[in-house]
């Protein structure tokens, strides 16, 4: 694609699709089931938190603001990627396209800093569990949960200036979605200037997050140890959903960055697979593990299924009453 002269629009193609013709229907049927499931699972812990005063406690304001966020980030992929699946062509415009990569890079920022607050939530809960309410105060998460989402983005305010000031000289873009792989299509970056920033955006947004959730962690544990079991048993049920979020999002977050700012010669099913993973895998893993293995959020989804059951059994009895009777 190339620039449109009469409405001034510039329009990029995505180039890392496979087969679409052949199996367009397949992708948009896998992609559409695993959008609706997304939403229906993270969606439903959040309103089940927003709902039940029991679980009206930091740790699962955290947890809702979390996959609150897993939301968002799907919403900014999968419905452009489903309807890229349907057309005839795959195309999206610049400032869609950079609008996307921003939302994208914002909300990836925003979930290392919301498992931030919780392993900052979980120590202070643990190592000074007289204090936690007077320390972990509405104010106090209020705040933190501000400042995940704010920090981001404002970060990539400058990304998104150059981003936009910068001459294209290429117009197909080596995925299936807008991310760093965008910076590949102009003509010149300022490479010093560029490279600087983007390693100061990786050390704001994802190794200073990562290096205190690992030394709060690391304090967790040393206090875990010197403790008596049922504080270790405690730590284990609370802290374990978020180490498993961490890993796999720290590792899907390692290739996003290695494929897109390394040159390393993947072939294009290779690449579409994993870049399929990374806007799959994660907001589907996060609810299950917290649905599962955080003991209060399952026992009131268990309750919730059954009073469902319970509904759909009664209304069942009474429809075939009715028939019966009518008979």
């Amino acid at each position: 694609m190339a620039i449109d002269n009469e409405f001034n629009v510039t329009y990029i193609t995505f180039g890392g699709h496979i087969e679409l013709e052949k199996y367009k229907f397949l992708y948009f049927a896998i992609m559409f089931t695993a959008y609706i499931l997304i939403l229906c699972s993270n969606s439903t812990i959040v309103c089940l938190i927003r709902i039940k005063k029991s679980l009206h406690e930091p740790m699962y304001i955290f947890i809702a603001a979390l996959l609150f966020n897993s939301v968002m980030f799907s919403t900014n992929i999968y419905p452009k990627l489903l309807m890229d699946f349907l057309s005839e062509k795959q195309i999206t415009t610049h400032s869609q396209c950079s609008f996307q990569g921003f939302i994208y890079y914002s909300l990836t920022g925003s979930e290392f800093f919301l498992l931030a607050s919780m392993a900052y939530d979980r120590y202070v809960s643990i190592s000074k569990p007289l204090q936690y309410h007077t320390i972990m105060r509405k104010t106090t998460v209020t705040v933190l949960l501000v400042l995940t989402w704010l920090l981001p983005a404002c970060q990539l305010v400058p990304s998104a200036v150059i981003i936009n000031t910068s001459q294209i000289c290429s117009f197909t873009l080596n995925g299936i979605f807008c991310n760093n792989a965008i910076s590949k299509l102009y003509c010149a970056t300022p490479k010093i200037s560029y490279l600087i920033y983007g390693v100061f955006i990786l050390l704001n947004t994802v190794f200073l997050p990562l290096l205190f959730i690992l030394f709060t962690y690391t304090k967790i544990f040393i206090i875990c140890y010197r403790s008596c079991r049922e504080v270790r048993k405690k730590a284990a049920q609370t802290c374990l959903p978020h180490l498993l979020v961490l890993i796999s999002f720290s590792c899907l977050c390692s290739y996003d960055i290695i494929i897109t700012r390394v040159e390393i010669n993947l072939s294009q099913t290779a690449r579409f697979i994993m870049t399929l993973q990374v806007v799959l895998y994660h907001p589907l893993f996060n609810p299950i593990v917290y649905g599962l293995k955080m003991k209060e959020i399952s026992q009131h989804l268990r309750r919730l299924f059954c009073q469902s059951k319970f509904k759909l059994s009664v209304r069942a009895d009474a429809g075939s009453a009715i028939i019966s009777f009518a008979i």
